[in-house]
């Protein structure tokens, strides 16, 4: 039998690019904005640390199965390099364990960042999600432990050195998914010889989702209080996270075929690879691949069609 949908719950589909605010979690924010939008169904992608701002997209009914595809996304941060310590988070909220007074200068920093661009090796951090044995590392770091964690590769696709104010050096970067900011700013100031952490940070962008388009958490509660048309309209449609995926659009009637699990032949469709399909009144219907025949294939379905 069926998980009950609650009686206040509504079907809503769409993309909030939510403005996360400091102190809150991920989760405790997806929450707060399933609440106000009386959602049925709504994830996130991609957790930001509690004392992190900034981008978090929510996408709710069947936007979420896009969330795989926006966690693979790049993402674009700036962040406060807090130099002279180094901490058990890596960050402003762990505990102190090592103080210098060496402060390199922007242009020192400068020249190690070079060292950083492109594909890189990382250990992630003992207070991060990564599995171990069963447990989240971040569970074994709060009882004492620390195991060996295997290095992976990320990219940096850009690291641009900003202004300094006072024991603070701004640094701007753009990212592969998997990148651990605590562990670059670390690894940055060991490689000026140096300790830091991170101070504060903010993700400013995900994949094709611009800054400008997110919402501040009181601006999502103002929009509650006049009703779900005005919630609805802070809303992205699901195409929008789709922007860099080749797209083809179907009649009606391949529409049909397709939404039975068919391949259909589209004259103008791409010969390889991921495509966006559109259904004949412009929304999204799936997402697919071109398969080995040539034949738009779908292999996750966002709607039927009419």
């Amino acid at each position: 039998m069926g998980r009950r949908r609650k009686p206040w719950m509504r079907d809503v589909n769409g993309i909030l690019l939510l403005d996360k605010p400091e102190g809150l979690s991920s989760n405790h924010a997806l929450q707060r904005v399933r609440r106000l939008y009386s959602a049925a169904k709504a994830g996130h992608t991609g957790s930001l640390d509690p004392l992190a701002t900034g981008m978090l997209p929510v996408c709710f009914g069947p936007c979420t199965k896009l969330s795989h595809y926006l966690l693979d996304a790049d993402k674009h941060y700036t962040v406060g390099m807090r130099w002279g310590a180094r901490t058990t988070t890596g960050d402003a909220e762990g505990e102190v364990v090592e103080e210098n007074a060496i402060r390199p200068d922007a242009a020192t920093v400068a020249r190690a960042a070079e060292a950083f661009v492109g594909e890189i090796e990382q250990v992630p951090p003992m207070y991060s999600a990564v599995h171990h044995q069963g447990r989240r590392l971040y569970e074994i770091a709060r009882e004492g432990g620390e195991v060996e964690r295997p290095s992976r590769s990320v990219t940096i696709y850009a690291l641009d050195v900003g202004v300094t104010e006072g024991d603070i050096l701004q640094l701007s970067l753009r990212c592969s998914k998997g990148t651990y900011v605590r562990t670059l700013v670390e690894d940055l100031a060991h490689a000026c010889g140096a300790l830091a952490y991170v101070g504060w940070l903010r993700r400013d962008s995900v994949g094709p989702f611009a800054t400008a388009a997110m919402h501040r958490m009181d601006d999502v509660e103002s929009a509650a209080e006049q009703g779900a048309a005005a919630l609805d309209a802070l809303l992205l449609p699901p195409s929008a996270a789709l922007t860099d995926w080749p797209a083809v659009t179907l009649d009606a009637a391949r529409a049909f075929y397709l939404s039975r699990g068919e391949a259909v032949r589209v004259a103008a469709a791409p010969s390889r690879g991921r495509v966006a399909i559109f259904g004949p009144g412009h929304d999204l219907l799936a997402l697919g691949e071109i398969d080995a025949d040539g034949m738009v294939a779908p292999r996750r379905m966002m709607q039927l069609p009419a």
